[in-house]
């Protein structure tokens, strides 16, 4: 059985939602389709979803087109008798060369009905607005559901003190993924806005780096006070600031879903940006130089009055040593390196293995 991030889905959950809210608004019958679980190869992940009216018209895709008729006609007979319905579907190896897999596999898909469950569905939209993850935990067998930490409206679902542990446990580890005790199972499908990461210079490898960071899910700044290197020109559709590090990550409120990263070689944009970070939750703090510029700089930071704990935060050299060489290799190995402590600290069982 096989969970992913709950990032790592082509077309959002919340954009899934948001499709079905507005179609009840429109008074549509809808239901949503949830892949809850997989076997061997799958054409899509756990948690990605599809909406469908009771016109069989739908959005999203949990197969990648191989059983999406089914679903939609299961889900057109939810909005009719209101009942959830657990679909299994093998995907065989002829089917799966349709659907670009090289082996064949198995699918749980979870269809309910939203009629009847708006309030449900207007406070998970709201929910979103927080900016922080939450989840949706939803009843296999009945299609009652409650969100995590808490719901701001009545809850259809009340959960047992071991179901609500193992569900807050997904939670935790920010996976959508199906969870189980005392005999009753639910399927947690966790929202959480993107990562964030603060670059610190607008050098060469930060070029390279933030495609590589947007395509993992981060929503990147960088920073650089130096305009004619922070700028659009060298950055198109890039967030930009070209305050002082200090007063830009002020601003930018690193957090513990945050990463900062300094690339600038210059102690006077390096350090203000480290002492900042290192005031704050970052999960990840790098800076790049090489171990005698590395030393030095603690020793600077140690005159600051930050003690051996702080410093063992700051992963300087920055990067996972491959022998990078080029801008783009060494953003690889930054980016390889913020991904290890990332699912190191989310994973602490280590069941998480690199790809």
């Amino acid at each position: 059985m096989t969970d992913i991030p709950a990032s790592d889905a082509k077309e959002t959950t919340l954009d899934i939602l948001r499709t079905a809210a507005e179609w009840r608004q429109a008074g549509k019958g809808v239901a949503l389709a949830t892949v809850v679980a997989t076997w061997g190869s799958s054409p899509r992940p756990v948690g990605s979803q599809l909406v469908a009216d009771d016109q069989g018209n739908f959005q999203g895709s949990v197969s990648g087109g191989c059983v999406e008729g089914a679903v939609i006609a299961e889900s057109q007979a939810a909005i009719k008798d209101g009942k959830a319905r657990l679909l299994t579907f093998g995907i065989s190896n002829e089917q799966a060369w349709d659907v670009g897999l090289a082996c064949g596999g198995k699918v749980e898909i979870l269809v309910t009905a939203v009629n009847g469950h708006e309030p449900m569905l207007t406070a998970t939209l709201a929910a979103a607005e927080a900016k922080t993850p939450f989840a949706i935990a939803t009843d296999i067998e009945t299609g009652a559901q409650t969100l995590l930490p808490s719901a701001p409206v009545k809850s259809e679902l009340t959960l047992a003190p071991a179901l609500r542990a193992e569900a807050e446990r997904a939670l935790a580890r920010e996976k959508s993924a199906p969870v189980e005790a005392d005999g009753q199972r639910l399927f947690v499908n966790v929202i959480a806005p993107p990562r964030r990461l603060a670059i610190v210079g607008a050098v060469h490898i930060a070029q390279q780096l933030v495609p590589m960071a947007a395509m993992a899910g981060y929503e990147v700044t960088v920073i650089d006070p130096r305009s004619a290197f922070g700028s659009e020109f060298r950055f198109p559709g890039v967030t930009l600031s070209n305050d002082w590090p200090d007063e830009a990550l002020v601003a930018f409120k690193p957090d513990a879903r945050s990463a900062v990263i300094t690339l600038t070689h210059d102690p006077k944009l390096d350090d203000p940006a480290l002492a900042a970070a290192l005031r704050s939750d970052a999960f990840f703090i790098g800076a790049l130089g090489s171990r005698k510029t590395h030393a030095s700089r603690l020793d600077r930071l140690k005159e600051q009055g930050f003690g051996a704990a702080d410093m063992a935060r700051i992963h300087g050299p920055v990067g996972l040593s491959i022998g990078a060489v080029s801008p783009a290799e060494i953003a690889i190995s930054v980016l390889a390196q913020m991904t290890q402590v990332l699912r190191a600290e989310k994973s602490p069982e280590k069941k998480d293995s690199a790809a």
